[in-house]
């Protein structure tokens, strides 16, 4: 299909506005993948994960982002699920009585647009990838800080059990609280560019 190996990706939301500018919806989730050495794992199969099965289903257990956002549905509901999120397998009668939600997440994601930027880099500390993804997590996120495209109030991540989440506005837990380096943006810009010229 023509997708790059390797990359980082920007999910959107619908109702989450960007207000800085007045246009266009705002990222809710950045990520990326193989970031360990040796690490195979391509960029669409770490979407597929998030986005689930073409049958609706997917596994929570492999995914943060998932498991964020069934968590905050069932909050949002006033449900309790004495399974989800509590162990990093499960048997397949425990992953069964948890198929319709595994449903409605991937429901809620495979509503999200998303865009994402080729860095066919090799996994490992020093990855572009890993700085982009840190960085731009770090650029976007109002942990603590006065915000900057605020989540809306019907945000489903208001609903998160995770302050992290409900706090920086974004389907991440992992570097909100940082500070960014500028200089990335010269960095991405570059990349963007590359994309657009090939």
């Amino acid at each position: 299909m023509g997708w790059p190996r390797r990359g980082v990706y920007f999910f959107f939301e619908t109702g989450e506005a960007r207000t800085d500018s007045g246009t266009g919806l705002r990222v809710v989730r950045v990520g990326t993948h193989a970031l360990k050495e040796g690490s195979q794992t391509s960029l669409w199969t770490r979407l597929s994960q998030h986005r689930g099965r073409t049958s609706g289903g997917g596994n929570h257990r492999g995914s943060i982002f998932r498991l964020l956002i069934g968590g905050a549905l069932l909050a949002r509901d006033g449900q309790v699920s004495e399974s989800w999120g509590r162990q990093n397998a499960a048997p397949r009668d425990i992953r069964d009585l948890e198929t319709d939600h595994e449903r409605a997440v991937s429901s809620v994601i495979g509503e999200m647009p998303f865009l994402h930027l080729d860095i066919d880099d090799e996994p490992g500390p020093l990855s572009l990838r890993g700085d982009i993804e840190r960085n731009s997590i770090a650029l976007l996120s109002n942990y603590r800080k006065e915000a900057i495209d605020p989540a809306s109030g019907q945000w489903l991540g208001q609903h998160s059990d995770r302050i992290r989440v409900r706090e920086s506005g974004l389907w991440n837990s992992n570097h909100v609280d940082e500070a960014y380096d500028p200089a990335f943006l010269d960095r991405m810009e570059s990349l963007v560019g590359a994309m657009v010229r090939s």
